[in-house]
């Protein structure tokens, strides 16, 4: 890479960190600009993987305040999502990209019918058995580990999946279930990181530049995703997310 190239992928690393930290899908701004400054197709999946999670741990120490009091359930969630991601990573290592990229426009469109429908769909819910709870039920660690498998195989808008998820499943504030998305999403990026790192080729100035820049968006997007009500909230993740299913149709 040239200067002005590895200027690009520096932004490109803030952005990502920024609106991973808000919302999710930072990948689709990152793989693209690798991939336009010459970086082959797998290495920079590969290498996006291994620079955007110190973002996503910045953060979520950036929402160290709505995380406080769900420890015992970032445990288990984690735990879910850790051995999502390894089970991920190994089917990128092992699939063509196209085996599961296919139903990833679906699982989108479906996270954010969840974002968006999710009060009406919980008021639907209210008088059966399947309704949202402070407990970590196994409906919600099931698919929280299905999330970790798509975060670590690819990644982009695994925070828009998490937040369906939490939203119909989870009793807390937006913003608690916003700082959890956070924790998830990073300990996911930092599995795949380790297992790319000690199996796949890394394109390490690349993953450098991305990591720095999306240490520096984890502190923005902590402070912009704090500040945003509810329902302003809930319309950047819409808005990221149809263009994250535009992105990946197109």
């Amino acid at each position: 890479m040239n200067g002005w190239q590895a200027a690009l992928v520096f932004v490109a690393g803030i952005c990502a960190g920024t609106i991973n930290t808000v919302v999710g899908s930072g990948t689709l701004v990152t793989f693209p600009v690798l991939l336009g400054v010459g970086v082959p197709p797998v290495t920079a999946n590969v290498s996006n993987s291994v620079g955007l999670f110190p973002g996503s741990m910045v953060g979520a120490w950036g929402y160290r305040r709505e995380l406080a009091g769900q420890r015992e359930r970032g445990i288990k969630l984690g735990t879910a999502s850790v051995i999502g991601a390894v089970i991920g990573a190994i089917l990128l290592l092992v699939l063509p990209a196209d085996a599961f990229k296919a139903i990833v426009p679906a699982l989108i469109f479906l996270a954010l019918v969840l974002v968006v429908f999710g009060k009406q769909i919980t008021a639907r819910l209210a008088h059966t058995k399947h309704r949202p709870s402070e407990r970590t039920t196994p409906l919600l660690l099931g698919l929280t580990l299905a999330s970790g498998i798509y975060g670590g195989y690819f990644g982009a808008a695994q925070g828009v999946v998490l937040m369906g998820i939490f939203g119909i499943l989870l009793a807390e504030p937006l913003q608690r279930q916003n700082g959890l998305k956070n924790l998830m999403a990073g300990l996911v990026n930092l599995v795949a990181a380790i297992v790319f790192s000690l199996t796949a080729e890394v394109d390490w100035a690349a993953a450098g530049l991305i990591a720095l820049g999306a240490m520096v968006g984890g502190v923005l997007g902590a402070r912009i995703g704090r500040r945003l009500p509810p329902a302003a909230l809930r319309a950047v993740i819409v808005v990221i997310g149809v263009a994250a299913i535009v992105k990946l149709l197109l």
